[in-house]
């Protein structure tokens, strides 16, 4: 069971994380991500793949039909081809040259798309976003940028309910894959349960930030938590 520690300062990660992602459509990982790995590196990534599994669950409950099932598709394909990629480099490369690598690719994609007056997205774009997904996700558990990027243009519901399709089947694939592999132990799945009353009180907590972000101002918030997910990363393999 997880002891008291990892629920207070595990919950109040995840609560904010929740927050910030209910909001938004990503960044439970980003807030959680790096506190549960440098404070409790055995409930990793266990804990963390049931948060992104069932928050993700909460957003299609209320937005689902918003949610851009056809493009996602093709992002889907390049996922599957991206995560034996993201397993290559994790043998080859070095952790801190990796996260940092995979940072500069999200900021400078981040002022691509930020800079232009719009991505198209098309299967060639998508799978592509997909593939890096697929890659940074397996690589450093930060996959949703390059998805994001591609919708920072649509409205918040259909932001929110697509990225939540494709966390939804994301983190079904790596539970599955790690418990095939025998690398998912009950451990890291009870501590994440536990911190699952944390999530959905910060999904309800996010309502009154959506609706003041669906009025203009989600693309903006959007392009921050991409662009300080980024910096997180880059900045956590430098020390």
């Amino acid at each position: 069971m997880p002891d008291l520690e990892f629920l207070l300062i595990g919950g109040l990660a995840a609560l904010v994380g929740a927050v910030v992602q209910g909001s938004v459509g990503l960044g439970v990982g980003l807030v959680a991500t790096p506190v549960v790995t440098m404070l409790f590196p055995s409930l990793m990534p266990g804990s963390i793949l049931v948060m992104a599994l069932v928050l993700p669950v909460a957003t299609l409950a209320q937005e689902f039909r918003h949610a851009e099932l056809r493009g996602i598709g093709w992002a889907f394909a390049g996922r599957l081809a991206g995560t034996p990629l993201g397993a290559w480099l994790v043998a080859v490369v070095p952790d801190r040259a990796l996260g940092i690598m995979i940072g500069l690719i999200v900021l400078a994609a981040l002022a691509a798309t930020s800079w232009s007056r719009e991505v198209p997205r098309n299967r060639r774009t998508l799978s592509t976003a997909g593939l890096i997904s697929g890659t940074t996700g397996t690589a450093s558990g930060i996959g949703g940028p390059p998805i994001a990027l591609l919708y920072q243009r649509e409205s918040g519901p259909a932001v929110r309910a697509t990225l939540a399709v494709f966390f939804v089947v994301g983190a079904l694939l790596s539970l599955a894959t790690l418990a095939a592999a025998g690398q998912l132990p009950a451990r890291q799945v009870v501590a994440g349960l536990e911190l699952l009353p944390f999530v959905l009180a910060g999904f309800l907590l996010s309502g009154p930030l959506r609706r003041y972000l669906d009025a203009g101002r989600l693309r903006l918030a959007l392009l921050i938590v991409v662009g300080t997910s980024a910096v997180v990363l880059i900045v956590r393999n430098l020390i």
